[in-house]
């Protein structure tokens, strides 16, 4: 069965999830917010999921809306709530990223010197709590040597170098996870440095390095895994019939 570079990636994001158990699952982004509502529907029923206001849905509300439009309500969640849940460890996150270093260090504040930045982002928001607190991925729409820089310009999600200098509280529940790109799966080796874990079919890690701002190790690279036909129905069928996935991810 055909199928896209839009849905490589939401089955690849997909098993990010894979063995998280009862965790809330924050998802950022239509591919991350779809990855993890295939992921409840097949290998990880006991994940949880949010309307991103206030409600945990048994069964989703329509992508981009909330419980107001649909799904299933399982329980309440107010906002206050959240960080009690984030602080015990018990929620995982997908995050996007405007630039990420060889280490995983992430900004998503400004680009520029913070001082006088030439583009304001949206703020370091919870990436430091998220990444001191469990585990988090990251997912890149656009894989480019502006977003895999060597150096950061503000440091808002903690990589691996800072944790492992800082250590103690900073690294005890630091644990960073993969990066999925619309070209590969990436991940961190036991130095803390982003690796090709896998290249999507058509893409070579050639192109992969071609488009990142410093070297990475591709010797072990395999092709990401194709989506199953009940994975591709499920996308297609329940999850995202007006085919949202292809506006982040273009064929």
């Amino acid at each position: 069965m055909e199928f896209t570079r839009a849905e490589v990636c939401v089955v690849a994001a997909s098993d990010s999830w894979r063995d998280a158990g009862e965790v809330l699952a924050h998802a950022v982004g239509t591919v991350p917010a779809l990855s993890a509502r295939l992921a409840r529907l097949t290998h990880s029923p006991d994940l949880v999921l949010s309307d991103g206001e206030a409600f945990f849905m048994s069964e989703p509300a329509p992508l981009g809306k909330t419980a107001a439009d649909g799904g299933v309500v399982e329980a309440w969640a107010p906002f206050s709530s959240i960080f009690d849940i984030l602080q015990s460890g018990r929620r995982q996150s997908m995050m996007g990223a405007s630039q990420l270093d060889r280490y995983g260090n992430q900004n998503i504040s400004c680009i520029g010197d913070w001082r006088r930045p030439k583009r304001q982002l949206i703020g370091v928001r919870g990436a430091p709590g998220n990444t001191v607190n469990h585990r988090t991925n990251y997912w890149v729409s656009r894989h480019s040597a502006r977003v895999f820089v060597e150096r950061v310009d503000v440091v808002s999600g903690v990589g691996n170098d800072r944790a492992r200098a800082n250590g103690g509280a900073a690294l005890r529940f630091h644990d960073l996870g993969v990066v999925i790109t619309d070209l590969a799966v990436l991940d961190y080796g036991p130095d803390g440095r982003l690796r090709i874990r896998s290249v999507h079919p058509g893409v070579t890690v050639e192109e992969v390095q071609r488009n990142t701002g410093f070297e990475l190790d591709g010797a072990d690279a395999a092709e990401t895994r194709a989506p199953t036909s009940e994975e591709l129905r499920l996308i297609r069928e329940v999850l995202d019939p007006k085919s949202l996935r292809s506006r982040e991810v273009p064929a």
